[in-house]
């Protein structure tokens, strides 16, 4: 898999042209997305931060695989970021204009914390994206942090959520699945 970032947006004007299919990154503010995208890629293409809120633009990523070529858009985290209430409500405005308008996102992947999977922000989110999505975008759930369940936790877990993926950023684990399924989602299974 090759990486190379391309640039960031601050919203659907300034985003680069909708030449490729797209994936958009989602996930709440200290959810390990920048630790996910790191670990996905095998490469250091988004800084980690102990501070939850650091991506404030949309950033573009070129990912190309053995099979197609394919943007991965990283989005700003939601929830908790040290930022102006201004701020965060321009921010709201420009994720959702980019989100509902950008005819070219085939997949959301929401990234949730395995150790919280319940929490009414990530609840709100999947309502959210299943409000407008359309019949040729899927949504892909991803529990992040499963290292740090017990194995009775993660079969609740994987009772729960049939369909999700589950992947641990730290020990890399999971991320052949995910890779698999972005693949099924964009271009359909491969005939063996």
């Amino acid at each position: 898999m090759k990486v190379k970032f391309i640039t960031s947006a601050s919203s659907i004007k300034n985003a680069i042209e909708p030449n490729f299919t797209e994936v958009a990154l989602l996930g709440r503010s200290n959810v390990g997305k920048s630790s996910f995208l790191n670990a996905f890629t095998n490469q250091k293409i988004a800084k980690t931060s102990q501070t939850p809120g650091k991506t404030r633009l949309i950033n573009f990523f070129e990912v190309e695989d053995e099979r197609k070529k394919y943007i991965l858009v990283d989005l700003p985290g939601f929830g908790y970021a040290k930022v102006s209430k201004s701020m965060l409500k321009e921010w709201g405005k420009n994720l959702d204009e980019f989100l509902k308008n950008r005819f070219n996102i085939k997949l959301f992947i929401h990234l949730r914390d395995a150790r919280h999977p319940n929490l009414d922000i990530d609840n709100n989110v999947d309502e959210y994206i299943n409000s407008f999505k359309r019949k040729d975008q899927q949504l892909l759930t991803i529990f992040t942090k499963i290292d740090k369940l017990k194995q009775s936790e993660m079969a609740k877990l994987k009772q729960k959520y049939p369909n999700a993926l589950f992947v641990s950023n730290i020990k890399k684990r999971g991320f052949d699945k995910v890779k698999s399924k972005i693949n099924e989602i964009l271009w359909g299974k491969i005939n063996e």
